[in-house]
């Protein structure tokens, strides 16, 4: 059996961990002593990473890292947790770090702290945020920082071909970073058009659906399919209503999802997926990731079509029959 490619947070660090805990603390004297396990009771994490380390002033301490996908609105009390549980386990000081990578809406604050006060009794806690899209991409080649290669084209200056074609160039000098090229594959398509990122490296599902942020994006993807179409339903204002806005919503992100795992779908495709009940677009969602090529989505719509046993569906649009 082919071992799973591991292309998590700590994956990423453990590449150069002294090289990343110098970038994220900004001190050039730390060592780095070893990854430790950062196995937590009673606490809900993301995507963590603790180092072990050194500095001349401050002696040893734990380096806490969370990688974030986007800014989450819980992370100042889990952050605070988080520390305390640590420095509870190891007996060391913590200097917590919390590294988004997608930026969130405009008029969102990420907040750098946690407080809490209640009859006069004060918690407090402070970590650093490091957001991806305020760093500039040079950064990443100036101190040879190989965790943020499949980052570049999110980062500060980073959407321009001639930094994606040197990250695409150092991870492939590197038979270690290899795996990692359809990570910055996929973090490309944020920002190029998908020809291009398709014309210039691999686009491997395989690897892809071990990454974390891959599937947080397919899933965040889903739910909001989902709630756009109760939404759409509930403005309806009844039954049968949000049943037809949870099915035109799944659709819709099915539809999107497929457009860019693939380049585009044929619209005779299109009007397959558009007859699929409800139920079969919810399947469709848990199976697309196991979609290699267009002939998987073909077969599987086959198999669907024939366990729907030929049954008129309805056209959302129009309220009108569709023959199968």
């Amino acid at each position: 059996m082919a071992k799973k490619s591991d292309i998590g947070g700590k994956r990423l660090i453990g590449l150069s961990p002294q090289a990343w805990g110098r970038w994220v603390t900004g001190d050039k004297t730390i060592k780095v002593q070893e990854i430790i396990n950062s196995e937590l009771q009673w606490i809900e994490r993301e995507s963590d990473v603790l180092l072990k380390a050194h500095s001349p002033e401050c002696g040893d301490f734990i380096l806490l890292n969370e990688l974030q996908l986007r800014h989450d609105a819980k992370m100042p009390r889990r952050m605070r947790a988080y520390a305390a549980l640590v420095e509870e386990k190891y007996g060391l000081l913590v200097y917590p770090v919390v590294v988004n990578i997608l930026q969130p809406g405009s008029t969102e604050i990420i907040p750098s702290h946690y407080q809490s006060e209640i009859m006069g009794c004060r918690a407090y806690q402070d970590y650093r945020v490091i957001n991806l899209w305020e760093i500039e991409a040079e950064t990443v080649f100036e101190q040879n920082l190989s965790s943020l290669l499949p980052f570049v084209p999110i980062l500060k200056g980073g959407n321009s071909e001639v930094n994606l074609r040197q990250a695409l160039l150092s991870l492939r000098k590197n038979e270690v970073l290899g795996d990692l090229e359809p990570l910055l594959s996929f973090f490309a398509s944020f920002v190029f058009d998908i020809p291009l990122v398709q014309q210039m490296m691999r686009w491997d599902m395989t690897v892809l659906r071990e990454s974390p942020w891959y599937n947080e994006i397919l899933k965040e993807g889903l739910q909001k399919g989902l709630q756009k179409g109760l939404q759409e339903g509930e403005l309806r204002g009844e039954q049968r209503g949000r049943q037809e806005g949870r099915q035109e919503g799944q659709r819709k992100i099915i539809l999107l999802l497929l457009n860019h795992k693939f380049d585009g779908i044929e619209l005779p495709l299109v009007e397959r997926i558009n007859r699929l009940s409800l139920e079969q677009l919810e399947a469709m969602g848990e199976s697309l990731l196991d979609f290699r090529q267009i002939s998987d989505l073909e077969a599987w719509l086959k198999d669907a079509e024939k366990s729907n046993d030929l049954k008129p569906q309805v056209d959302i649009q129009n309220g009108n029959q569709l023959d199968v």
